[in-house]
């Protein structure tokens, strides 16, 4: 695509969790070329508070996105995105940009009136028939690199020389519980990508500090079941905090053990040390991206990546055990009596940054 002006864009991000931070870098470098752009953006409603005052974000469109794959809720669904698009309209986009590569998110852009839509060749479900413009995501590369291209496409040869960032914002007066600590991230949205909960009390059991244990409502018994493992030596936040606060969390940690999950990414874009636990889903893929340590644990399996949602045996992630992680802690982290971590220096050229905005 030749370079386009434009003065106002939509962003057709609205799930998941670690999605919509790997897409941070793409706001960072379109607002870096475009300085004046004023930027809107479709967000699911579980996730509005990670955006939610964003500098660089001028309004947010709210969605229940959930609800939209309820037949029960079909009428619910078709009122609110009439209104939506009917609303979108009044914007007079000058570009609208599909990072889903759904149908719905396709429908979206193309509702919204802009002229230019640009999106994935490889978008599912149809999704690339609502598109003006397509580009190749190409396979193999991780999503961060994968949306920037979007960005590239309007503006070839000046966005690919930017720093790669990932712009979250602070959430203010945050106290953290304790002075020292590490988070524990035991769940995610896949059965076969979690790694057993009674390993991860085992590890937080052995370490010379104390843990956090993050993760939603729904994830409480999870977390209950790691804290009751960790010989009084982990503490349960699930449920108790807003995305904002979840981000100081784990900013303020010493490091992280998590499986391949939404606070993962949050904890590599801050440059926090990750301890990821993987299986059935590729690193290279969708891992841990950042400037920070980064240290991925997988068993060789002649069966992963499998990319199943459930697993009879869960072999990959069940041979990875507490001693052997605490061994790459060990090696990695300890004397742990320094605080607080250090963050990466500022980049000098294309590479991942921990950008924080106030």
């Amino acid at each position: 695509m030749n370079e386009v002006e434009i003065k106002k864009a939509l962003v057709v991000k609205p799930s998941s969790l670690g999605d919509v931070v790997h897409s941070l870098p793409f706001l960072h470098s379109l607002k870096k070329c475009f300085p004046g752009l004023r930027v809107h953006w479709v967000i699911a409603e579980p996730l509005k508070d990670l955006l939610e005052g964003h500098p660089l974000i001028e309004k947010l469109w709210v969605i229940k996105k959930d609800n939209w794959k309820k037949p029960a809720r079909i009428f619910e669904t078709l009122s609110e995105f009439k209104a939506l698009s009917k609303n979108l309209k009044k914007e007079r986009f000058d570009i609208a940009f599909d990072l889903q590569g759904l149908l719905r998110s396709g429908i979206i852009i193309k509702s919204s009136g802009a002229k230019v839509r640009v999106g994935f060749k490889e978008a599912r479900e149809g999704g690339h028939l609502f598109y003006t413009h397509k580009v190749e995501g190409g396979k193999g590369i991780h999503a961060v690199e994968r949306y920037l291209k979007l960005a590239e496409s309007i503006a070839p040869g000046v966005l690919c020389q930017t720093e790669i960032e990932f712009p979250l914002i602070r959430a203010k007066d945050f106290t953290p519980p304790f002075k020292e600590y590490a988070v524990l991230a035991p769940g995610a949205r896949w059965a076969s990508k979690r790694w057993p909960a009674g390993d991860f009390g085992k590890l937080a059991a052995m370490l010379p500090l104390k843990s956090v244990i993050i993760g939603s409502n729904s994830e409480k018994a999870l977390a209950d079941e790691v804290a009751r493992t960790s010989g009084g030596n982990a503490v349960s936040f699930a449920g108790k905090s807003g995305l904002k606060e979840l981000v100081e969390l784990i900013r303020q940690a010493r490091f992280m053990v998590t499986n391949d999950s939404g606070p993962m990414h949050i904890a590599a874009a801050l440059g926090v040390p990750v301890f990821a636990v993987f299986g059935p889903t590729d690193p290279a893929l969708t891992g841990p991206y950042g400037k920070g340590m980064r240290v991925v644990l997988r068993e060789k399996a002649d069966c992963a990546p499998c990319r199943n949602r459930d697993c009879p045996d869960m072999k990959c992630m069940r041979a990875i055990t507490p001693e052997r992680l605490l061994e790459e802690i060990k090696r990695a982290i300890f004397p742990l009596h320094i605080h607080p971590h250090p963050h990466p220096p500022p980049s000098r050229g294309r590479g991942p940054k921990g950008g924080m905005l106030q």
